[in-house]
């Protein structure tokens, strides 16, 4: 039955697996999925505050969009997956940071699909959840620093610290294997995530400090917040 979702050999030629396409067709059906059960949510509980407007649905999947997009402009790709991209991660983060860590852990975690069906590699179901769903889903931990002074600077990078920690554990459940002789799997899965997580932070956090940028973000704010 496993093998009907996946093809035996990977394309790391090392016992991964990658998706057939009826792998693919189930993933693709969890996204939209997830898409329907917000819309359902935004109706439940007639007279309270809607869970998820139209507008929040909306500028969710046009951020998934930037991020692909964005994601596929790399500076720097690391040989066991994970790159420096232009800004692809903070499309994530300001819907967070505008609508609140659900709907920007939702955001996340449809975007992690995204990207696995884009690159639809893996060793195993835990491995794969915790690099996609789980560890891009935590860039919606913005969401909760929305009301702080620079949130969007100090909601990204604990985003980006938990995307790094999901990666973390999955570089030394998973990847341990491929740790220099001597080296702790431990401090090789930190250094690894380190190396591209690290520098397009800090490249993201430069930009987005920048006045007119930032006055660019704020202006998009209040189109995307306003009712």
């Amino acid at each position: 039955m496993y093998n009907f979702f996946v093809t035996t050999e990977g394309a790391w030629d090392d016992g991964s697996v990658r998706l057939k396409a009826v792998g693919i067709v189930i993933v693709i059906a969890i996204i939209v999925l997830l898409l329907i059960v917000a819309a359902i949510l935004r109706h439940k509980n007639a007279g309270r505050k809607k869970v998820l407007t139209t507008k929040q649905l909306v500028y969710s999947a046009l951020a998934i969009a930037l991020a692909v997009v964005c994601s596929m402009i790399k500076l720097f790709e690391a040989p066991m997956g994970g790159s420096v991209t232009l800004l692809s991660m903070l499309f994530i983060a300001l819907i967070a940071y505008w609508y609140g860590p659900y709907v920007g852990i939702m955001t996340g975690v449809a975007y992690g699909l995204v990207q696995f069906v884009m690159e639809p590699i893996f060793y195993t179901i835990p491995q794969m959840l915790l690099d996609y769903p789980l560890a891009f889903g935590a860039l919606g931990l913005a969401g909760f620093f929305s009301r702080k002074k620079r949130g969007l600077q100090i909601g990204y990078l604990i985003g980006v610290f938990g995307r790094f920690l999901f990666s973390t554990i999955s570089g030394v459940v998973f990847f341990a294997a491929y740790a220099p002789e001597g080296m702790h799997p431990l401090a090789y899965s930190i250094a690894y995530q380190g190396s591209y997580l690290l520098p397009e932070a800090i490249i993201t956090l430069i930009i987005i400090s920048i006045p007119p940028v930032a006055k660019a973000l704020a202006q998009v704010q209040r189109q995307a917040v306003e009712s």
